[in-house]
């Protein structure tokens, strides 16, 4: 792993674990703000077959056990894509429920949201970064298609040796 890897990982990961770990212990803060999503989000979920509780605190509290597991998947480097892909997914509604700078009429606390929200979407958007690096190793599509051309060289070559040997065969009974 190189030594940018090893070091930017765990400074993304974070402020993420922390947080997370702070929401596990105390989610009553955040659920007056998790309800405007989790009334939206919970019945959606439902029809298509997605069991979910319907209680906003364990939904909070679900949502930060994901941020606090992919988080140190992702600093500690054990399943750093899986990590990212965790934490992108679990920021989508943590930044919307958390930040919504839109609905904020006092022009210094819009402001503030406004900067909370571009930050989270900020992080998200190296998370993405993160979950597509393969730490210099080929990725699974191109093992894939190295795989495939593989076996097209490979079966060439017994066809190839197939006709050969039939024909040294040929040779040898005439």
């Amino acid at each position: 792993m190189s030594l940018s890897r090893m070091v930017a990982r765990p400074l993304i990961a974070s402020g993420v674990v922390y947080a997370a770990q702070g929401v596990l212990r105390n989610p009553a803060p955040q659920v007056p703000k998790a309800k405007v999503v989790t009334d939206r989000v919970v019945p959606l979920a439902k029809n298509a077959g997605i069991p979910l509780p319907e209680d906003t605190a364990t939904l909070v509290r679900l949502n930060a056990a994901a941020q606090l597991v992919g988080g140190l998947a992702l600093a500690t480097g054990r399943a750093p894509r899986l990590g990212a892909v965790v934490l992108a997914a679990s920021l989508v509604p943590t930044t919307v429920a958390g930040h919504p700078f839109w609905t904020e009429k006092d022009a210094a606390t819009r402001k503030q949201q406004t900067l909370a929200f571009l930050k989270n979407t900020s992080l998200i958007g190296s998370l993405i970064i993160v979950a597509g690096d393969t730490d210099g190793r080929p990725g699974v599509a191109w093992r894939a298609r190295r795989v495939a051309k593989d076996a097209r060289r490979e079966a060439k070559h017994v066809v190839s040796a197939t006709r050969r040997e039939a024909k040294l065969a040929r040779a040898k009974v005439s």
